[in-house]
């Protein structure tokens, strides 16, 4: 096929796959803009999540914050993973991708309904534009590379009968039986990347794909930043409400300490040497659900001492520990764990983050919860500077 440089970039070329072992491979600024769409999709859920929940709306906004986030995710993932083994940053690949950014937008757009109404059709049609830009890079792969023909068509297929079954459920299903129409769903979502790798794996860069994990991980703990950014400006502006203060400390202490467990690994590392790769790309859907979580929770503590919210002090604080003690004991078992007994606060990490959901049930959640953070922490940088050597 013929190549025409433009500017030091390609207008097209051939989709051969890129080296798993490539150098100094980093995020491109495309990645990077369409992390910036998801930046979008997440303070949409996270604010509707904040909103049902400061009413008392637990179990349908759990649920549906569950519901639209797989879908976020789902669609990030897909096209991460793809994007480490065949991104060509040529013409077509960047309208592709655009594409791809315009479901995301159009994703987000459809979260209030979805939440409110429990009407997925705009979230739906997001999803498919979204499909249907990943679907033509992936038939694009199948027909330029012959070994990776078999898993791409695999792919094409089972992401378009997923397709399908998004439509029945969306569509189709009475309202009660939804939930379990979406569950089937999600099962059959994820048994297509392993069904299709199983033709040939696709030569994805693992450092680089930790790096697009980390830098989603550090977008959804920016809901927790806002949060705490919009405590200290409630407490500034109440006569220096000391509650407040203490509750934007406790969230800075918590994010900062959530951001630092899960850097505190070599992820690239572990994930070349894993021999589960879904195990931990899929396990990070509860690391990114709960990171962004935590931000909805603390608008909710804020809310609740305003008396703003329909809630306890301790259903407040259990908004913020519960989704803190889920981040942070996936996070030890993805990241903490694999590295043995002997890793920094190897059990440190889910006894501390035990006693921060029982913070829940003190006077003050969210500063206790802050202050076992720093601790925890503490310990692993003590446990860091007395590792042994290799």
């Amino acid at each position: 096929m013929t190549e025409h440089a433009i500017s030091g970039w390609t207008w097209r070329h051939r989709m051969t796959p890129r080296r798993p072992d490539e150098p100094h491979r980093a995020a491109t600024p495309l990645e990077l803009l369409l992390d910036l769409c998801f930046v979008v999709a997440v303070a949409q859920v996270a604010l509707r999540l904040e909103h049902a929940l400061a009413e008392g709306h637990f179990a349908a906004g759990i649920l549906s914050y569950f519901m639209v986030f797989f879908a976020i995710w789902w669609a990030w993932m897909n096209f991460s993973w793809f994007a480490s083994a065949f991104d060509t940053d040529d013409v077509p690949y960047r309208l592709s991708t655009l594409l791809v950014m315009t479901g995301v937008l159009l994703l987000a757009a459809g979260v209030p309904r979805a939440f409110d109404d429990g009407d997925f059709a705009i979230v739906f049609v997001g999803y498919l534009v979204m499909r249907v830009g990943l679907v033509a890079q992936q038939l694009r792969a199948a027909r330029a590379h012959p070994l990776a023909r078999a898993a791409m068509l695999r792919y094409v297929a089972g992401e378009s009968l997923a397709m399908g079954g998004w439509a029945v459920v969306i569509f189709a299903l009475p309202g009660q039986l939804r939930p379990w129409g979406f569950l089937v769903m999600v099962v059959a979502e994820l048994l297509v990347p392993p069904w299709a790798d199983r033709a040939w794996r696709m030569p994805w860069h693992p450092h680089h794909i930790a790096e697009r994990y980390g830098l989603l991980t550090i977008i959804v703990l920016g809901e927790t930043i806002l949060s705490a950014t919009n405590a200290f400006r409630d407490a500034l502006t109440a006569a220096m409400n000391t509650e407040l203060l203490l509750i934007a400390a406790g969230g800075l202490l918590i994010v900062f300490g959530m951001w630092w467990v899960y850097f505190s690994m070599n992820a690239g590392e572990l994930l070349a040497s894993t021999p589960s790769p879904y195990v931990w790309g899929y396990g990070h859907y509860v690391i990114f659900a709960a990171g962004a979580a935590v931000g909805a929770g603390l608008s909710v503590t804020i809310a609740q001492v305003e008396h703003h919210a329909h809630v306890s002090t301790t259903q407040a604080g259990l908004t913020v520990t519960i989704p803190v003690f889920c981040y942070l004991l996936v996070v030890w078992w993805l990241m903490v764990r694999p590295h043995g007994a002997n890793a920094p606060y190897a059990w440190t990490m889910p006894l501390l983050g035990s006693l921060i959901l029982a913070a829940s049930f003190t006077p003050y959640p969210v500063p206790a919860a802050g202050v076992l953070m720093a601790l925890l922490v503490g310990v692993s940088i003590y446990a860091h500077s007395h590792r042994p050597s290799n």
